[in-house]
């Protein structure tokens, strides 16, 4: 069949009938002109995108405004809507002056192209806000990057509501970051916004302005929204009960919040909601380790007439500052009685027994103050704790009691339950044990306690630990013991120094032999004859 040549280059038939059914099946509009630009052949698919331009229409001057500009430009392709569809267009040149122009609707996927972009543009900001939003466990600071992170992305202005984590204080307040703002700003919530007080019991106020006092709502709003535009409210759901509310605003001129927007603005409270409460609990948490820690930790020591005492203290790990080494020293009559021990294990879980212990004692020093007496009093209150409270944890203990003598001198009498034996520096330098012995406390009902007595005489001290001291692992190679040898030369070289200095001096020492390394708990009490 005789063809003849076709726009692209290749060959149509020369039937005319069938050359027009296959220009009219392609899936793009086909227009092809003359060296004048003038239309020449226009197919079905061209007449439906482009029903202005037909067979003879000069494209130069065509109702078209992007084919026409191209067109007088030379541009070989544009991108236009028309008629509400997206058109993509490209020229070719073909032989005798004559263009051929292939016009595309591609309205459907620049859609889906846009809708993909927009999606990712969504996860992106969704990810970000997620990274910042846990990056503080602060309460605080969690609310003003809840404030701050959706502007301008989603809103023009953000506020968001919440209630002070002091139950004597339940006014709800509101932390607000507008686009140009150098930094969050926040207030209470006045009376006369009933919209924002439902807004924080949970409910989704679709105006929260509507019943507004205009006072009250300028002193949440700033100036340049004193006429709000569209505003989303998205509640916060916290831990078992709403943590905040998010109000979202954009100026008038602004288009509302679309059915994504609203999605991705409730993904974002949603969010939000569970960093505030987990700050919430953290600092719940915080609250009652700092109250833990301030009635476990050593207490300030008394004066007593005659002695000169000292205590040092370490917590195994930087977390807490308590664990399960302990030195405890009340007044009673002119002397005092003292407890220097070490509970099984580490942590919160030894601290809150040596917690305990050590109000077992303040307890148990009203009605006995004999160390050896006292001590099985302590031994048979750890036994009668109920599992799994106790869970089969033990402490060794130093319980003893100190006296001046009016002669000069400390008497010392000490009773020992499965702990180190304390030593004593004569003034010499000499370095010796006080035999003590006894098992730990609170793990046999049959257990066996002993107490000793001694005299300090002026210028010798006493000096009990926990085996924290000489359990420190470190050193040169990392992995040597401190030792009761190197501890003996240690004291015999402080002989003579003040019992808190010697402390110092001992816990610096550790701390040099660990070099940063892990550590055990560590407690240590020095007790000497007052000078003069």
């Amino acid at each position: 069949m005789p063809t003849a040549a076709g726009p692209r280059g290749g060959r149509l038939p020369a039937d005319p009938r069938l050359a027009r059914e296959l220009l009219d099946g392609l899936a793009e509009a086909v227009l092809t002109t003359g060296p004048d630009q003038v239309v020449t052949l226009a197919n079905a698919l061209a007449t439906d995108l482009l029903p202005e331009v037909t067979p003879g229409t000069d494209l130069t001057r065509c109702a078209v405004p992007a084919l026409a500009a191209a067109t007088r430009d030379g541009t070989d392709g544009f991108e236009t809507t028309h008629h509400g569809r997206r058109l993509s267009a490209t020229r070719r040149i073909l032989g005798g002056g004559r263009c051929v122009w292939y016009v595309r609707d591609v309205t459907e996927e620049r859609a889906r192209a846009d809708a993909l972009r927009a999606e990712r543009t969504r996860t992106a900001f969704l990810a970000e806000a997620g990274g910042r939003l846990g990056l503080s466990p602060h309460r605080d600071q969690t609310l003003r990057a809840t404030a701050t992170l959706p502007v301008p992305y989603l809103a023009d202005l953000a506020l968001v509501l919440y209630r002070p984590p002091s139950p004597a204080d339940q006014r709800p307040r509101w932390i607000r970051y507008a686009a140009g703002d150098p930094s969050p700003t926040e207030g209470p919530v006045p009376a006369g916004l009933p919209g924002l007080a439902a807004a924080l019991h949970g409910d989704a106020v679709p105006d929260p302005w509507r019943d507004a006092d205009p006072a009250a709502l300028a002193a949440v709003l700033p100036p340049a929204f004193a006429d709000p535009g569209p505003a989303l409210v998205c509640p916060m759901p916290g831990a078992g009960r709403p943590a905040g509310a998010l109000i979202l605003l954009r100026r008038p001129g602004r288009a509302g919040f679309d059915r994504r927007d609203a999605e991705l603005a409730r993904e974002y409270a949603a969010r939000a909601g569970a960093a505030v409460g987990a700050a919430e609990l953290y600092g719940e948490q915080a609250h009652l380790a700092r109250v833990l820690e301030q009635s476990l930790l050593p207490p300030e020591l008394p004066t007593v007439p005659g002695v000169t005492l000292a205590g040092g203290y370490r917590a195994a790990g930087d977390r807490l500052r308590i664990g399960g080494d302990f030195y405890d020293v009340s007044r009673i009559g002119q002397g005092a009685l003292f407890a220097l021990g070490d509970v099984c294990g580490r942590g919160v879980g030894a601290a809150v027994l040596t917690g305990r212990v050590r109000q077992s004692l303040q307890t148990l020093r009203l009605v006995e103050r004999r160390p050896l007496e006292l001590i099985r009093l302590l031994d048979r209150a750890l036994l009668d704790t109920p599992q799994p409270a106790r869970r089969s944890q033990f402490t060794t203990l130093l319980l003893g009691t100190v006296e001046g003598e009016p002669a000069g001198g400390v008497r010392v009498r000490v009773a020992g339950g499965g702990h180190p034996d304390p030593l004593v520096v004569r003034a010499d330098g000499t370095v010796g044990p006080v035999r003590v012995g006894g098992m730990p406390v609170g793990v046999l009902a049959a257990a066996r306690f002993a107490e000793t007595e001694i005299r300090l005489a002026p210028g010798e001290l006493l000096f009990a630990y926990t085996d924290g001291v000489t359990g420190a692992r470190g050193g040169p190679a990392g992995d040597e013991l401190f030792g009761e040898r190197r501890l003996r030369r240690a004291l015999a070289d402080a002989a003579g120094l003040p019992p808190a200095t010697l402390v110092d001096r001992l816990l610096r020492l550790v701390d040099d032999w660990l070099a940063g390394q892990s550590q055990d708990d560590i407690a240590m009490l020095a007790v000497t004859a007052a000078e003069g």
